[in-house]
């Protein structure tokens, strides 16, 4: 149970605490629509519609303030550096930003489903009191406002009934016009969000969802109509709804009840995401000085496998372990970003991405760097590059611990390149305050291809450990989960040989996948009472598998051994 708390329990308090306050708002801000007296005229028109619309539009307030916030990766960095000094719980949750970001998102969806939904019913219903023949308190409160000296309480002013009525409420009140607009932007963000979309379409996703512009400023001046009216405190004084409403027809006249007085609730959205806001433009302008500085394309690199490596100087650059980028490439689009792990080391006098040719972008890059000529490039030639970053991600806690666990799958290996450079300079220079001690890494690829470009890092980290006799500080499983018969006579062959045929190195590459239960099993023994980070990045699937087993294989016991779950996450 220890361990299932430093794993999943501060993301499960997070997540209660906000389901908690969604459903605190929701529920105090129907009882505020639903009980009160200054709304009893406005509950006779519309009925439980009324608070329906208003508790789900209290709950997107609160969450269209939170949903800028993971995305502020600057501010998000900032917290996470100035966390340095805490438990390592603050600083994997922040990583968990934009899982977060997406729960927020459907939480959205959510409440404007409902919000619209009641809303609809509210059109439906102010429109047809509006038409309605005279002798009902609705016909009598939805006429108020005709009259000199008197206030309206029934927004809708015209007299065309349904369904043109409720058109012409769509689409020429503010409230109305401002709802279908961000109703219809949201739809097209979150539905360009989904993984298919983004894998395979990332410029529709890219572009689409920086609708969240026209989202918010329709959001701002929703409410600026102000049609949810309740009658005012002084009219309270003198007209009790319940008592005067028996009486509608005698309003005014001497004796009786005086007509009632209304005014629209003020609008109120605007002071919930003013804050966030303006985070989010400081974020942009920072974003947009970090674009303007110069970066020089020192080396393009081709690799096998589709992939290309680009070394890259820019003045000022500091970098930890593991930390990731983002790229824009005019040449190839001059709005487009893209995040790309740092596979270089602190220690290097450059940094570098590894990039695998996927899509449009990549390939646009791969153009642009004259990577699809034979002839040698000159550097004048190559493109220009704006970087924006070094942005933190869990990775660069793998030296908190004294034994990890690295498992990455494909291009998902490139966080890891940056940690073990870092590891081999440090080890040849002075290792002694080194608190890592022991690697265990996994490298999971379908092709052979995909080995070669990463192997000569192994190669070297391999032999500077063997000459400081501490061979046994890394151990690395290269797992190739895809062949065909031809590759595996081949294989078989050449299994007794020295070095593995495939990666040249003494470590056989292994086939198929591993077994992660027995892996987690036989770490837990060889280091009892431990804290073992186990670092990802690669697929969803793999990250249940892993986060699984890094909770049934901790202990309950504090002082036993304790899996640490950590993903990457851009």
């Amino acid at each position: 149970m220890g361990n299932w708390v430093e794993n999943e329990g501060l993301s499960i308090f997070v997540v209660l605490v906000w389901l908690g306050l969604n459903i605190f708002l929701f529920w105090w801000f129907y009882l505020a629509y639903d009980l009160p007296q200054n709304f009893f005229y406005t509950r006779v028109l519309l009925g439980r519609a009324l608070a329906l619309a208003r508790a789900p539009a209290a709950c997107l307030n609160f969450n269209c303030m939170l949903i800028l916030l993971p995305v502020c990766r600057n501010l998000l960095s900032f917290l996470r550096g100035s966390s340095a000094c805490c438990s390592t719980r603050v600083r994997r949750q922040l990583d968990r930003n934009l899982t977060f970001h997406k729960m927020v998102a459907w939480m959205i969806a959510l409440h404007t489903a409902i919000h619209t939904i009641a809303h609809l019913f509210n059109v439906e219903w102010s429109v047809h009191a509006r038409v309605e023949e005279e002798g009902t308190l609705a016909a009598m409160l939805s006429r108020l406002g005709d009259s000199p000296n008197e206030s309206y309480i029934n927004f809708y002013r015209e007299t065309v009934p349904n369904p043109v009525g409720g058109l012409y409420v769509a689409f020429t009140y503010l409230a109305g016009l401002t709802g279908v607009i961000i109703t219809l932007a949201l739809i097209l963000i979150i539905t360009s969000s989904t993984k298919i979309i983004r894998r395979s379409y990332f410029e529709v996703f890219w572009y689409t969802h920086h609708l969240f512009v026209i989202f918010f400023i329709g959001l701002v001046i929703h409410g600026a109509g102000r049609i949810v009216r309740g009658q005012t405190a002084l009219s309270l004084a003198e007209h009790i709804p319940e008592v005067c409403s028996k009486n509608f027809t005698d309003w005014g006249k001497k004796g009786a009840c005086p007509v009632p007085q209304f005014a629209g609730n003020p609008p109120m959205t605007w002071k919930w995401v003013v804050g966030p806001m303006f985070l989010y433009l400081c974020e942009r302008l920072v974003r947009f000085w970090r674009s303007q500085q110069k970066v020089v394309i020192t080396k393009v690199v081709i690799h096998p496998f589709k992939t290309i490596e680009l070394q890259m100087m820019k003045k000022g650059f500091k970098m930890e372990v593991g930390q990731y980028i983002f790229v824009k490439c005019p040449a190839v689009s001059k709005l487009e970003w893209h995040p790309f792990t740092l596979t270089s080391a602190p220690e290097e006098d450059y940094f570098s991405i590894h990039v695998r040719i996927v899509g449009d972008w990549t390939e646009g890059l791969f153009n642009a760097c004259g990577c699809d000529k034979q002839e040698f490039q000159e550097a004048w030639k190559l493109p220009k590059i704006a970087v924006d970053g070094p942005f933190g991600t869990a990775s660069e806690d793998v030296f908190s611990y004294e034994t990890v666990m690295l498992v990455g799958a494909g291009i998902g290996v490139t966080p890891f390149a940056s940690v073990l450079k870092s590891v081999w300079y440090k080890y040849c220079h002075d290792a002694t305050n080194l608190k890592l001690k022991k690697i265990y890494f996994y490298w999971l690829c379908r092709d052979t291809h995909a080995f070669e470009w990463f192997a000569d890092l192994l190669q070297s980290l391999e032999t500077q450990m063997q000459e400081r006799n501490n061979a046994e500080f890394l151990s690395y499983n290269i797992y190739l989960t895809g062949w065909d018969e031809t590759q595996a006579t081949h294989f078989v062959m050449h299994h007794e040989e020295e070095k593995d045929v495939i990666t040249g190195l003494k470590q056989k590459t292994l086939y198929g996948r591993p077994n992660w239960e027995n892996e987690f099993k036989t770490i837990a023994r060889q280091h009892p009472g431990s804290r073992i980070g186990v670092f990802l990045c690669g697929p969803e699937g793999l990250a249940d598998t892993l986060n699984k087993q890094s909770i049934s294989n901790s202990e309950a016991d504090p002082r036993g051994v304790h899996f640490i779950f950590n993903k990457e996450n851009f």
